[in-house]
């Protein structure tokens, strides 16, 4: 069995969000790591929460299947804003929030 402190030394990003209480934060963290854009944590949170999770998915997919990418961030937010923009109406695609 190994020591906490060797699984804490060992994590791949030491500077990830440590407080997450909810589902969307979770995802937004996960989808962070996945572009390797783990400076912009929060933009990815607020995505999570305002947005589909289809939608997220699409984009997501498309960048995992793109081949030598300068920046999956910015290809990402192009891909989202392609799919809201097709889908026609933003009122589908955003969540409402209380």
């Amino acid at each position: 069995m190994k020591k906490i402190s060797l699984i804490i030394n060992e994590t791949k990003f030491k500077d990830r969000p440590k407080n997450l209480s909810q589902e969307f934060q979770v995802y937004g963290i996960y989808l962070a790591e996945t572009l390797a854009d783990t400076k912009h944590y929060s933009l990815y949170i607020k995505l999570a929460k305002h947005y589909e999770r289809s939608l997220l998915e699409q984009a997501l997919n498309f960048v995992k299947d793109a081949n030598k990418v300068k920046s999956r961030g910015r290809l990402f937010m192009w891909k989202l804003k392609n799919l809201k923009d097709s889908q026609g109406t933003t009122q589908d695609t955003i969540k409402k929030t209380d």
